[in-house]
């Protein structure tokens, strides 16, 4: 069966009031960059509260399904044959030939459902029902109605064209990417960050990302493997500004001037000062981490407490209830788990302590961090003055 279009249903932006048109003219931006290097011709429009993908050609149908399947704000995605309008005697023969072609199982419950927005067209929609679920019955007798529960819903819409579908595939939900602001992603090579960005990113957010590189202590392989993460995401979440930070200098003089057990704390405290520096720059609205209560020793209720006491912005940690199964799922619903368990260390597992404090008190850390005042400064503002910028699609 050739589908000429794809009618795409969508689920909160339908309850959006006045706002609405804002909402569906985003979607239709993202489905545009979605397509925009897929095998054929595209036109994208929105019809009588309803978003279409014309497909204008051929075109590659299980490229084009896959590509929409990674649209936020997209809750169904129905292929769609058009037809010319040459009268209801020849639309009972392409209704038939539509079942027989789509199905090649006919043991199935059905009900016909059809719409018009062409009001002159001669017969009600209650009419077109009976009429096309008789043709259904005789053609194929193994097929039966059923109207509460059917195994196949045939839609057929009288437009300019007649539209036909019947099948729903799933989209990912959510709200369309870039109608919720912009935050930044603090990205590792591990498995929790890159699923962090995407469920923040699936509600609309646009992402920039921060990785904090240690060379020679991590290698260009350990890079390498982050930017594919925040490919991957891109995927999903639109182009992604990341910023790759020289870290080493950093962490060598925390490791020189602070207690051992508060490394990996203080550490990440200075992650967020300067991921947050780049985020207050860029406009975005908070930080976005991939941490899970209790999930390592700076994961800790206390842990959170310390590196949360240095942030002015807001801090989203869409992980922080998940177990480590259900965080493996979503990574390998989003192809990111097998870049992320590939063996190249990154900056955070590099100078971690034996015994890790798991409690931390904050007024330790912090004087723990006086310490560092002589350089400490100087080394943050080279760090972000040094920063590598990669626009990663």
């Amino acid at each position: 069966m050739e589908f000429h279009s794809f009618l795409i249903k969508y689920g909160e932006i339908g309850i959006k009031g006045k706002n609405r048109y804002l909402f569906e003219d985003a979607l239709v931006r993202q489905i545009r960059f979605a397509l925009k290097d897929v095998d054929g011709s595209f036109y994208v429009h929105k019809a009588q509260g309803r978003v279409y993908v014309d497909c204008e050609g051929a075109y590659d149908y299980e490229e084009t399904v896959e590509s929409l399947k990674r649209v936020f704000g997209i809750v169904g995605i129905c292929p769609v044959v058009r037809l010319e309008d040459q009268g209801f005697e020849q639309l009972k023969k392409d209704v038939a030939a539509y079942i027989d072609d789509v199905y090649e199982n006919k043991n199935f419950s059905f009900k016909v459902e059809a719409r018009r927005s062409r009001k002159q067209y001669p017969m009600t929609s209650m009419e077109m029902n009976c009429s096309l679920g008789e043709v259904i019955l005789d053609t194929f007798p193994e097929t039966r109605v059923d109207v509460h529960h059917p195994d196949v819903r045939l839609n057929v819409e009288v437009r300019e064209e007649i539209y036909l579908y019947s099948d729903i595939i799933p989209g990912p939900g959510g709200m369309p990417v870039g109608t919720n602001g912009s935050a930044m992603l603090l990205l590792s090579g591990g498995i929790d960050s890159p699923v962090a960005g995407y469920m923040v990113s699936k509600r609309g957010v646009e992402l920039e990302a921060t990785y904090f590189h240690a060379p020679p202590y991590t290698s260009e392989r350990a890079k390498e493997k982050v930017v594919e993460l925040a490919r991957l995401v891109s995927r999903y979440a639109g182009p992604i500004k990341l910023h790759v930070v020289s870290f080493t200098d950093i962490q060598l003089y925390i490791y020189e001037q602070c207690p051992h057990e508060e490394l990996t704390i203080i550490m990440r405290r200075y992650m967020m000062r300067i991921a947050e520096a780049f985020a207050k720059k860029d406009g975005c609205l908070g930080l976005i981490t991939g941490e899970s209560i209790g999930q390592v020793a700076s994961q800790t209720m206390q842990s959170l407490l310390a590196t949360n006491a240095v942030c002015t912005l807001p801090v989203y940690r869409p992980l922080i209830g998940f177990d480590k199964k259900e965080i493996v799922e979503i990574s390998e619903k989003i192809d990111t788990y097998e870049t992320s368990i590939q063996p190249f260390e990154d900056c955070c597992t590099i100078f971690v302590a034996k015994h890790p404090v798991t409690k931390p008190n904050l007024e330790w850390i912090e004087r723990s961090e006086l310490k560092l005042a002589e350089k400490i400064d100087e080394l943050v503002q080279t760090a972000i003055d040094t920063v590598e910028i990669i626009e990663v699609k």
